[in-house]
């Protein structure tokens, strides 16, 4: 560490990662010392293990009994466990979901509302097809199914798209920070759900349209329909 030089009395053993630091990584000196590398009179921040989940309280309270003692009288330090440190995250994470959440929910209106009208307007472009179709003996129901299945096909490559994208962000996500950002295979199956269930709810309406033309009525002209 710059000029100084330190002897190795010892390896950690491996713990792992958090929050992209690597604790295997971790080099540990004396307090004194450290003061001195870095010019500091006290301590920033101070770790203490207790022996079990159960010395919690009783830990609490030697910490500050003797934190006070030192410092005449003040509890001037805060103490903060693993158990508040995870509420916290806890908070921020659902406040984060519920952000997500409704950003999500009015990206599916507004993908839904362009899906339904590229329905309209191939509804509105194909009535010759449709009457045609119907006059061979479609079935309303398979002529439903038409628009409904090219709704479907539509909102499945887009999802797949956004998909695709997603991935790309978290792989990049990991390579710049290491951090290890992963999807849920069931939020990769669900979205992809999501999407056509909406391409199905937003082209019902058009698509049913199309199913209740009369064959005569839509293979007339334009013009001689009105």
């Amino acid at each position: 560490a710059g000029d100084r030089r330190f002897r190795v009395v010892g390896i950690l053993g491996e713990r792992g990662e958090s929050l992209g630091m690597d604790f295997g990584e971790m080099l540990i000196i004396p307090v004194a010392s450290a003061q001195v590398l870095f010019n500091r009179e006290g301590l920033f921040r101070v770790f203490a293990e207790l022996r079990g989940p159960h010395f919690l309280a009783s830990g609490k309270r030697q910490i500050l009994e003797t934190i006070s003692a030192r410092h005449e009288g003040k509890e001037d330090v805060t103490l903060i466990s693993q158990d508040s440190m995870l509420a916290a995250f806890d908070g921020i994470l659902d406040v984060l979901s519920l952000a997500l959440a409704g950003i999500a929910a009015i990206s599916l209106l507004v993908a839904g509302i362009l899906i339904m009208n590229v329905t309209w307007i191939a509804v509105n472009q194909r009535t010759a097809e449709i009457g045609l179709l119907k006059a061979l003996g479609a079935r309303p129901a398979q002529v439903r199914a038409l628009f409904v299945g090219e709704a479907a096909l539509l909102a499945l490559a887009g999802g797949l798209i956004g998909l695709g994208l997603s991935e790309a962000l978290l792989w990049f996500g990991r390579q710049l920070w290491e951090i290890p950002l992963q999807t849920p295979v069931w939020a990769r199956f669900g979205s992809l759900l999501l999407a056509l269930l909406a391409a199905l709810l937003f082209a019902w309406l058009p698509a049913s349209q199309a199913a209740r033309m009369e064959p005569l009525a839509a293979l007339r002209p334009p013009g001689a329909r009105a």
